[in-house]
């Protein structure tokens, strides 16, 4: 076998379906010691591929998980300011300087560790997932570059924080902003788009075993023909896998077209704004399913 089959078994081992493309990147990955970005919509499985890379290593996972505001404090560090008001109060009949009471405040064992500074300080290599980088701000962005140049963090009290070991980073985007030229430079790149039937097949074969072959079938006919429709949201493996669950716990053992009431009751799994909703009359329902 190659090393890009053995990654894909590897993989699949820990519950992740990968294409040779990915499993080539991945492995460039880690041999060129890069950032890895994903670039893809909602609910094609990005995040996941952390998870499992973290899984194949048999090493820790770290998550940044990115939002509109956030500072460079809640992703790298913060003081334990209720601590250090405690060590000044018992320093008050400290007779050292002002100079070394205050190396004694600013040091590591006041210091919380936020994801990127942990990552970067593991004994051994963890897998750093900056997960939908676009949510953030591009100040942010800019900030992240000195990580994935440099593999360091400036922290002013203490100074420069170099990596003990260089994380394995994975970041995510669903591309709602453009990222940076910079950003781009420093990293390897991956586009994972929406499966094709044969995979989405295979997912739910692994993830759903307990789905009969044709069910299985079935279901991935009808996700598929449901992305093909002009929807807000279209659905990812994700809501494939929770609308498998559905089916099955409500007893449907398979997708006819006469079933379509039963089919309506779990669309809530699969079809998630109300606008999208309105496109699956039970008529619209009835021609996927007798499609499948």
């Amino acid at each position: 076998m190659t090393e890009v089959a053995v990654l894909q078994a590897d993989l699949a081992q820990a519950g992740y379906i990968a294409e040779p493309s990915l499993a080539a990147a991945l492995l460039l990955m880690l041999d060129l010691q890069r950032p890895l970005l994903l670039e893809g919509d909602a609910g094609v499985g990005k995040t996941e591929i952390a998870k499992a890379l973290a899984a194949v290593r048999a090493t820790r996972l770290i998550r940044l998980q990115c939002y509109e505001g956030l500072d460079t404090h809640a992703a790298m560090y913060e003081w334990n300011y209720q601590r250090q008001l405690l060590a000044i109060k018992l320093l008050e009949q400290d007779e050292r300087s002002v100079f070394q009471k205050e190396q004694d405040i600013f040091s590591e064992r006041y210091l919380l560790k936020r994801p990127l500074l942990e990552a970067i300080t593991c004994a051994e290599p963890p897998v750093l997932l900056i997960d939908e980088v676009d949510r953030a701000d591009e100040a942010f962005e800019a900030y992240l570059l000195e990580l994935l140049s440099d593999f360091q963090l400036s922290i002013p009290e203490l100074g420069t924080v170099r990596a003990t070991s260089r994380p394995l980073v994975v970041i995510t985007s669903n591309g709602t902003r453009e990222l940076s030229d910079a950003l781009r430079r420093r990293c390897l790149y991956q586009y994972i788009d929406y499966p094709e039937p044969e995979k989405e097949l295979a997912i739910v074969r692994l993830k759903a075993p307990q789905a009969a072959p044709a069910l299985a079938r079935q279901i991935v006919s009808f996700v598929q023909g449901v992305r093909r429709m002009e929807l807000q949201k279209k659905p990812g493996v994700a809501e494939t896998l929770d609308w498998t669950a559905a089916l099955l716990r409500l007893g449907i053992a398979t997708i006819e077209r006469d079933g379509a009431e039963r089919i309506l009751s779990t669309l809530g799994t699969l079809i998630k704004t109300r606008d999208d909703r309105a496109a699956f009359p039970r008529e619209a329902v009835a021609r996927l399913a007798a499609a499948c």
